[in-house]
Parts: structure tokens; C-alpha cells; sequence
């Protein structure tokens, strides 16, 4: 008997044998080991910031690759697993022609070989297949391979990435990280007076950098332009005079590109301020994502921005205010579709009545209706009802409601 078919599980199975149920067991959960990566990958960035179609697509197709090479690294070991996977290298280096950081390539990797991990763990604990001391000999195969992929994947990436900025703008770029983290740096290189007032803005899309660099020169502002390394555009807009926001909200209706989405921070001056802006329109971000073609300001969504980088609350707004409301016939579209009226309204029922077409009775027995489902009345949570809504309508799955919540 070859060394591979001793049994060394003490379950009767050998080791060859417990690697090949486990990589069964895990192929039957292909799906949801999938889904559950893919789900991490776009909670470490979204990789639709990118505004490159075809690389979020080559992303989901890298993800089977790479599920592929690891579930073969457990069913073969580490001696006969495969090659790192063409399409592997391939999204390395569309990711560095895309902009998107090493590391957050290399982070969104940890998190794919993190969770097969942890599935693989679950399933010999649920198969009683291997002993602890064995599981440790089943997994030298994916972690060795793992090792491997990432050598290749940064090789690949660094190799592609070389060329791709100028000496120079690679520079201010880093200059400009430096400054953002707090560093006491030479500021020339950047031909940008800092001792002025400043509007940070983020761009993401398709054709941002231009789309920049003509509002710069609409708003006759000196510009400041660097690349995130993640797809999106990080620029300030300066000069001796405060510049008033509400110039490029009107942008929006006069030829803004529609593939193009904009976050805006407040005017702020000196070095302290152009911080303080930038983080404002990095905040501000996710909400102009989830606002297709959309031109967003800190001012008019800081409190729902904030929100939404806590996924604990954002979680249990939806849990305690929306979910309690979904269990209607028709999954709680009409009670929504009123409480965005009242809330539009600023909370008058008539004005509710007259905006959706209904009787005042009618919204004030919805009302009551909510109340009834949240065990509380609105007068006391109306706020939180009210974001948790607002934050419903900017997710893809959100009810029609979206321009309620996009007005300001």
C-alpha cells in the first residue's frame, strides 16, 4: 500500500481518501463557496469603481478559476496540484491596467483562500473525516499552492504595472497619500498652492479624469488630479476665492456625463481643509454610486453617508424598521411608497394624501398600519424609519422609490 492510502484519519478513511470526499463535498457547495467570495471581494472594494465592465467581468470569472486551482490543491496535494490558472495572471494584469491596487488584489485573495479554509474546516467537522492532526497535513496542499498564486499573481501584476504611470505621476500620487496620512512633505512637485481654499471631489467612471478636468476649467480653479489605485479619481479644485458647491450641482442638468459619478466635499482652506474635503467627497462616495450618472454633495447626504459605512447599523435599520413591513402581500411596497410621501411631506398626512393620489384616511390607516408592524409609534422613530427607507431605495434591490430619496 502506498504511503497516501494508510489510514491516518482513525475514521477508516486513508488520506488520499479523505482528500477526495472533502474536495466532493466541497464541489457540491461550489455555488455558495462562490457567492460567499464574491460577496467578500466587493466588501474589500467594489470593483465596479473601476467603470471597466470588462474587468468586474473577468473578476467573477478569475473567482472560479481560483476556486478551481485550490479545490484540486485538496483533492492532489501540493506535489501534483496544477499550474497557477492562465486567467489568473490575465486579471493580474488587466487589474494593474485598471488601476486597481496590489493590495487589493492580493487582500481579495487572502479573503478567497480565508473562506475556502473555513468551509473546508466546517465540512471535516460535519463528515467526521479527519483528525485535527491530519487536517493539518490536508491543508499544507492549498496553502502551498495559495503561496504559490500569490508569487505569480504579484509578479505578473508588478510586471504589467511598470509601466503604466509616468515617473511623475507616480510621485504625486504617493506625495499626495503621504500629505493626506499627515506626513510633512516637499509640496512643489505638486504645482498646486495649498494655502488656499479647496473642494475635493471623487470621480468614478468611464472618462472621469476629463470630465475633472473640464469642471476645473468651468470653475476657472486650479487643479490637483491623482489616481486612487482602486478606479476612482481623487482631484481638488483651488483658488484665493471659496468656490460655491451649488456650481456643480447645476452641472448635473447641463451635460454632466451620464457614466460618470460624482462626489463632492465641502469648500474648506489651507492644508487642514483640503483633508478635511476629501474626506468629505470620500464619504460621500458610495451614496453617488448608488445613484447612477449622479452628482452628490457631503452636505445634503453626511448623515446617510456616514451611516452607511457602518454595516452593523445598516444592517439593523433594515432588520428593525423595513423587514417587519415586508411581510405584506405585497411584500411592503405600499406602506414604503406612503412613508416616503410623509416623509417628503415633512410629515403631513394631507400633503402625503394629495402627493400619492389617496385619501388622507387612507395614509393615516397605512400609518397606523406601521405602527402596528414596528410595535412603536412613528413619532418616536420617524428618524430611523426614515433613513433605514433612504438607505433601502439606494441598494439595486430597492423598491422604486428612488427619487424620492435622491432629492435634496
Amino acid at each position: 500500500m502506498r504511503p497516501l492510502d494508510i489510514d491516518v484519519s482513525g475514521s477508516g478513511f486513508s488520506l488520499k481518501q479523505a482528500r477526495a470526499a472533502l474536495h466532493t463535498r466541497l464541489q457540491g457547495r461550489r455555488g455558495e463557496i462562490e457567492q460567499a467570495t464574491l460577496t467578500r471581494i466587493y466588501g474589500i472594494s467594489d470593483p465596479t469603481r473601476t467603470g471597466d465592465p470588462g474587468y468586474v467581468e473577468g473578476l467573477r470569472a478569475a473567482v472560479s478559476a481560483a476556486l478551481n486551482y485550490g479545490l484540486a490543491a485538496i483533492e492532489l496535494g501540493e506535489e501534483r496540484a496544477p499550474l497557477v490558472p492562465a486567467e489568473l495572471l490575465a486579471q493580474a494584469r488587466v487589474a494593474a491596467r485598471s488601476g486597481v491596487s496590489l493590495d487589493t488584489v492580493l487582500r481579495r485573495y487572502f479573503a478567497g483562500y480565508t473562506l475556502l479554509s473555513d468551509f473546508l474546516i466546517q465540512e471535516v467537522e460535519d463528515g467526521d473525516l479527519l483528525s485535527h492532526a491530519v487536517l493539518q497535513r490536508v491543508m499544507r496542499g492549498p496553502a502551498s499552492v495559495f503561496d504559490r498564486l500569490v508569487s505569480a499573481v504579484t509578479d505578473e501584476y508588478t510586471r504589467e504595472a511598470s509601466g503604466r504611470f509616468s515617473s511623475t505621476e507616480e510621485r504625486r500620487a504617493e506625495r499626495v497619500r503621504g500629505l493626506l496620512a499627515g506626513e510633512l512633505l516637499d509640496t512643489s512637485e505638486l504645482a498646486y498652492e495649498l494655502d488656499a481654499w479647496h473642494l475635493g471631489v471623487l470621480a468614478v467612471g468611464l472618462g472621469a479624469d476629463e470630465a475633472i478636468r473640464g469642471l476645473a476649467a468651468t470653475l476657472d480653479r486650479r487643479l490637483l488630479l491623482v489616481h486612487d489605485g482602486e478606479g476612482a479619481v481623487w482631484a481638488w479644485l483651488g483658488g484665493r476665492h471659496r468656490v460655491d458647491p451649488q456650481e456643480i450641482e447645476c452641472l448635473e442638468s447641463s451635460g454632466w456625463p451620464v457614466q460618470v459619478s460624482l462626489a463632492v466635499g465641502e469648500p474648506a482652506r489651507g492644508l487642514s481643509g483640503w483633508r478635511l474635503t476629501h474626506r468629505q467627497a470620500r464619504a460621500a462616495l458610495p451614496v453617488a454610486l448608488r445613484r447612477p450618472a449622479s452628482i452628490v454633495r457631503y452636505a445634503d447626504v453626511a448623515l446617510l453617508a456616514s451611516i452607511l459605512q457602518d454595516d452593523l447599523l445598516t444592517a439593523s435599520l433594515q432588520g428593525l424598521y423595513l423587514e417587519p413591513l415586508s411581510n405584506e402581500p405585497d411584500g411592503g411596497e405600499v406602506l414604503r411608497e406612503t412613508l416616503r410621501a410623509y416623509f417628503a411631506a415633512e410629515r403631513n398626512i394631507s400633503s402625503a394624501a394629495a402627493a400619492i393620489g389617496v385619501s388622507r384616511r387612507t395614509v393615516a390607516n397605512r400609518l397606523r398600519t406601521v405602527e402596528e408592524r414596528l410595535g412603536c409609534s412613528l413619532r418616536t422613530i420617524s428618524t430611523e424609519v426614515e433613513v433605514a427607507l433612504r438607505i433601502h431605495d439606494l441598494t439595486p434591490t430597492g423598491a422604486g422609490g428612488g427619487s424620492e430619496a435622491g432629492d435634496r
